[in-house]
């Protein structure tokens, strides 16, 4: 799951973010410029770093410049009521993602950082009995080397159940995640979804996609 380092001193506001952000990725919250510097400290393997400018014990940009020489790849963005040109240009100076003025809507900082994550995202394979899945380009590669582009549907079931491992997901939940609440199809779908994706596994497929009785399906591997 990727990490999302979220430094904002308005208490609402945090647990606004950080409740949201917590559905889909693992975040941290600092209050304070010294506080996170301590997570970087003793973490500096975040993703991405939501950055407010004004904070109680300095500025988001002399934070920013701090880790950027700690860790010059670090992704962030910065949220600020400082809306003015040159404080924009002072952001990207330092290399920030985006500059996202306050106030802002919700949805649209979640779509900002899913951006910025996805467009930086490294290709995301898996080594299966031979068979190479990459999430990026939707496909699979067997071991003889012929490549195999399933249905997107199939592939986003696939990814799902994998990033949500090792949770049990109902087959109504899978159904919000990939067609959303007003147009789900059938449990016998996402059945027969399951089918396909366990014979693209090959013969070791029932094992990786487990069913739970009464329940749902569940990504599992040799330790799980």
């Amino acid at each position: 799951m990727r990490k999302i380092l979220l430094v904002e001193d308005d208490t609402s506001l945090g647990e606004t973010l950080t409740g949201r952000l917590q559905k889909e990725y693992l975040v941290h919250w600092a209050k304070t410029s010294s506080e996170a510097l301590q997570y970087f400290k003793n973490s500096a393997d975040y993703d991405l770093l939501l950055l407010d400018v004004g904070l109680p014990d300095g500025s988001g940009f002399d934070l920013a410049e701090k880790i950027r020489k700690q860790s010059p790849s670090t992704l962030f963005l910065f949220l600020t009521a400082q809306a003015d040109a040159e404080s924009r240009l002072r952001g990207f100076e330092l290399g920030a993602e985006e500059f996202i003025p306050k106030p802002f809507h919700l949805k649209e900082l979640l779509l900002r950082v899913k951006h910025v994550l996805d467009a930086h995202a490294p290709p995301r394979e898996l080594e299966l009995n031979g068979i190479t899945v990459n999430f990026t380009t939707m496909s699979l590669k067997k071991s003889t080397g012929q490549i195999e582009y399933p249905p997107i549907t199939d592939m986003k079931i696939l990814q799902l159940l994998i990033d949500k491992s090792p949770r049990i997901l109902s087959r109504d939940e899978i159904m919000n995640e990939i067609w959303g609440i007003d147009k789900n199809p059938s449990h016998r779908t996402i059945d027969n979804i399951i089918v396909r994706l366990r014979h693209l596994l090959g013969s070791d497929g029932e094992k990786y996609i487990r069913s739970v009785r009464g329940v749902g399906y569940q990504w599992a591997n040799e330790e799980t």
